[in-house]
């Protein structure tokens, strides 16, 4: 009689610790399964934290790496995405049943820095725009991809010499109004060639603006300006989210050089991710 009575209160106490389960995990988007130094985490909240091996990434974090760090993510879909050094990726949002494909969703920011990814089966099954990689300059769509992006913000420094050289030629006369739209300037305006060649250029030796690579698959380049699809063993750049995509015929100076301990990844145990070694898991120059 008495554990016919405890039933219910088993019952009700089980059914809690699964809800309370699901409550827990249910933003949880990868874990981190590797990493060479400093990494932190800003959380929904202005949380900001240290991780390490192990440590979980939720919906809405942003995960940063210092100058010297490499970290190597890996999704719940089996996915895995690698982070360079000096790097700030956030997962808007990603949703992953193996029973419920129309239901996937993927969306990140390279906010800045650099990646190597190896995608899972979102965006190959579903919907196949459910997976997104933004940037500041355009977004990345797949079909089934191992790539390199790279994203070189523009320097303050750059922004607030173009701002001086703006004024300056407005007040010279030397903009002519009405012409194509230049980066940072007003639409309807064009800085003189002269002036704009005299502004530095973004770090590492590569221009501000995003850089792509594609190992294997195809990817997609869209952003105001147009899109381009880039298939396996090519280059793509676009400097602004104004200007189109465009295929670059050789490496524009994109490096990719993990340590040992991340430099080769192994298949996904989900069957989705890549099951041969790839290029893209060597220095890329």
């Amino acid at each position: 009689m008495r554990n016919s009575k405890n039933c219910p209160a088993i019952s009700l106490f089980v059914s809690v610790l699964l809800l309370w389960t699901t409550m827990v995990f249910a933003g949880q988007a990868a874990t981190v399964t590797h990493v060479s130094g400093p990494l932190a985490v800003h959380k929904t909240g202005g949380i900001i934290k240290a991780i390490s091996i192990n440590s979980k990434i939720d919906e809405g974090d942003t995960v940063v790496t210092e100058k010297r760090t490499y970290a190597r993510l890996k999704f719940e879909d089996g996915s895995e995405v690698t982070l360079k050094p000096g790097t700030q990726f956030k997962v808007e949002k990603f949703n992953y049943d193996q029973g419920k494909p129309k239901e996937d969703s993927a969306t990140y920011n390279l906010i800045k820095g650099g990646l190597r990814t190896i995608t899972g089966p979102v965006g190959k099954r579903g919907n196949p725009d459910s997976y997104q990689m933004k940037t500041p300059t355009a977004t990345i769509g797949i079909r089934g991809t191992i790539y390199l992006a790279e994203y070189v913000p523009e320097p303050e420094s750059k922004v607030s010499e173009n701002s001086r050289i703006l004024l300056a030629a407005l007040d010279s006369r030397q903009i002519s109004p009405l012409a194509t739209v230049t980066d940072g300037t007003p639409v309807g305006y064009q800085i003189p060639l002269l002036l704009a060649q005299s502004a530095p250029s973004g770090g590492a030796g590569l221009s501000p603006g995003l850089y792509v690579h594609v190992i294997d698959g195809m990817i997609n380049l869209s952003n105001k300006g147009g899109a381009q699809s880039f298939s396996a063993g090519q280059f793509g750049y676009t400097p602004s989210i104004v200007k189109p995509p465009v295929i670059v015929p050789n490496n524009p100076g994109i490096q990719f050089k993990a340590p040992p301990a991340l430099s080769t990844a192994p298949p996904s145990s989900s069957g989705s991710g890549s099951s041969k070694p790839s290029a893209s898991d060597c220095e890329v120059r």
